[in-house]
């Protein structure tokens, strides 16, 4: 028996075409992926399968319902998570959940069977805001606020994106609990580990299904998106220090940062080498965002001390904020203005002269490949093209090192690759990668990485030095071994 039935659905937003004539079923209590790059067309389908998208031309129905004429009733059987964080920052976790229950006209007791095995793990912290929780927490309240109504079919729109290994790890053991109540489960991701967890999969490429199968049979058919060939990092590449400068790009010696009682940071010391990618991981919770703002004079330290590009992390942030990039997941081009007004703004941010900002936009608009989309709007660009221009942006004014948080986070495999291709090319001219990132295929990339856990440093070295000295066969089982001997919450 069928639980989803799409049929020739097709959607278009002016001149692009985000769906093309798509068909596939799901059955019921079938845990299936809708897979596919950047743009592909998945989340306007979630949209229409949840009755908030009208499609253009096709039919589909959930539960025996059209998505269309009974609108009501589809609504009422379906939980939705979006891509975007869903819940309300200001509101408490007990908010959140009372609000989504009202909304399907329902409360938190009558729902609490559906949800009590999730949401029993975060009820303690009921009073905590939403925006306070780590990202493993805010996933576990999202979930139980698409579950309080008990819908028959759930759907998952990159839910886990922005969440360490571990988290994901958990997040999908719970979804294996809602298969056992034959709740029918659709999801879109980015992590090949996730993509292996669903029973079948439907490739979506430019609007187009381009095929339907078990994860091993399309993974391996469109090898060349979802697995493209690593990076290679050449021998002798990392450049040479100036005798005239320190080698040293970043020192930090015993740094530590509480919030009240809490170490949020707890007497780490470490240094990065100019011209070094170095990974800074950790899981949800462990410091690390703590730690990079107060690298970027963004925090002051409770105690230690640290310099960055020669500057003293207590004393003269601003110095700091002139010599240093920065790149983060969620905010780093204005949208509403075009390539060559971004490149102007974020160069004028750094100091840089009006000759020199001239001179080298059109050097790098011709170096991306981007000549001909100077006066174009940020919104309009693709994600892979916004990615490039946002790192191109943050290293502009040839910064001594660029702090990028989590950079590629819900990007897929082939336009990470393309992304680290530029990181590989600014460590070579001599710019220290500071780089935090939850794929740990991206690990393996870097030339030396730390493990962060409960606010210290548990692990420092080369990727291959950590997976002798712990025993283990990639970065991903290095990362779940130490983060799971983690003893403070996540949150």
């Amino acid at each position: 028996m069928s639980a989803i039935e799409v049929n020739n659905i097709s959607k278009s937003y002016g001149q692009v075409k985000a769906l093309d004539d798509v068909s596939f079923t799901v059955g019921k209590g079938e845990v299936f992926g809708l897979i596919g790059p950047d743009g592909a067309g998945k989340t306007s389908m979630f949209r229409i399968l949840c009755s908030l998208l009208l499609p253009d031309a096709g039919t589909a129905s959930v539960d025996g319902f059209d998505v269309v004429k009974q609108m009501r009733e589809v609504r009422c059987r379906v939980g939705y998570m979006p891509g975007r964080f869903s819940l309300y920052q200001d509101l408490t976790v007990r908010e959140n959940l009372e609000f989504f229950a009202t909304l399907f006209g329902t409360t938190v007791e009558e729902g609490y069977d559906s949800i009590r095995a999730i949401y029993s793990q975060i009820e303690r912290f009921g009073n905590r805001k939403a925006g306070a929780l780590s990202g493993g927490m805010k996933q576990k309240l999202a979930l139980s606020c698409a579950l309080v109504h008990s819908p028959s079919v759930l759907f998952l729109d990159e839910p886990t994106t922005g969440v360490d290994p571990v988290s994901r790890k958990e997040f999908w053991e719970m979804l294996s609990t809602l298969k056992e109540r034959d709740i029918t489960i659709v999801a879109s991701t980015p992590y090949l580990d996730e993509v292996r967890c669903c029973e079948r999969v439907a490739f979506l490429d430019h609007g187009k299904v381009r095929g339907i199968d078990t994860p091993s049979v399309i993974l391996d058919r469109f090898k060349d998106i979802f697995n493209p060939p690593g990076l290679t990092k050449a021998a002798g590449a990392q450049a040479a220090t100036p005798t005239s400068q320190p080698e040293n790009i970043i020192e930090v010696e015993h740094l530590v940062k509480s919030f009240g009682s809490f170490h949020a940071v707890d007497d780490i010391s470490f240094a990065v080498k100019r011209g070094e990618i170095f990974g800074f991981l950790g899981a949800n919770g462990a410091g690390k965002t703590t730690a990079m703002h107060m690298l970027t004079g963004l925090n002051q330290p409770t105690s230690g001390t640290g310099t960055v590009c020669g500057f003293d992390i207590r004393t003269q942030h601003e110095q700091i904020k002139r010599h240093i990039g920065y790149m983060s997941q969620r905010f780093s081009l204005y949208e509403d203005l075009t390539v060559a007004e971004n490149i102007r703004l974020f160069a004028g941010i750094y100091g840089m002269s009006d000759a020199d900002i001239k001179r080298k936009t059109g050097e790098l608009l011709q170096r991306l490949q981007f000549t001909e989309h100077r006066d174009t709007l940020v919104k309009s660009l693709p994600l892979g093209w916004k990615q490039k221009l946002a790192f191109s942006v943050s290293i502009f004014h040839e910064p001594g090192v660029v702090f990028l948080d989590e950079p590629t986070g819900g990007v897929d495999p082939a336009t990470r690759r393309q992304f680290w291709e530029l990181i590989y090319d600014a460590a070579e001219r001599g710019i220290t990668v500071f780089v935090t990132t939850h794929y740990m295929d991206e690990a393996e990339y870097c030339d030396r990485i730390s493990i962060m856990v409960d606010g210290k440093i548990s692990a420092l070295g080369t990727p291959a030095e950590l997976k002798q000295r712990f025993n283990q066969p990639d970065m991903d089982h290095v990362f779940t071994y130490l983060a799971r001997q983690a003893t403070r919450s996540s949150d």
